[in-house]
């Protein structure tokens, strides 16, 4: 049995202490997430996770670098991190109305846009641009 001594239970505590601090962090990550995720809801009337989920499916990420989903690494258009925090979304202001416009027919707001129009509902442009917003 190993001898507890004072620099092993100091050494402990400090163990302790780094894995409650560490845990208290990926909880605020976490929570904060989910605050995040509640705007965006609110603001763009979509689920971020089903649009997660759309980003895959309809081939973004044959054409963007996505933050956090496997495989989006595109260099075709733009990376989309930060998305949120843009002024522009192509030529038009970056607002939740013009993001799910864009992503529905992107040549109704620039007829010289490269992004096609892939298709998506009313609903699922909600969900994209959810997503979109999501992204740091």
């Amino acid at each position: 049995m190993p001898e507890f001594t004072v620099g092993r239970s100091v050494m402990i505590v400090a163990i302790l202490l780094t894995v409650a601090i560490g845990c208290g962090i990926a909880y605020r990550v976490k929570s904060n997430q989910l605050e995040i995720e509640h705007r965006v809801t609110a603001v763009t009337g979509g689920n971020p996770q089903h649009g997660r989920q759309l980003v895959r499916a309809t081939g973004c990420t044959g054409c963007h670098e996505i933050p956090h989903v496997s495989g989006a690494n595109g260099t075709v258009g733009p990376p989309l991190n930060s998305l949120a925090r843009r002024v522009y979304i192509g030529v038009a202001l970056n607002t939740p109305e013009n993001l799910i416009r864009w992503l529905r027919d992107p040549r109704s707001i620039d007829p010289m846009a490269a992004m096609p129009n892939v298709g998506l509902s009313e609903q699922d442009a909600r969900d994209v641009a959810a997503f979109l917003y999501t992204l740091d």
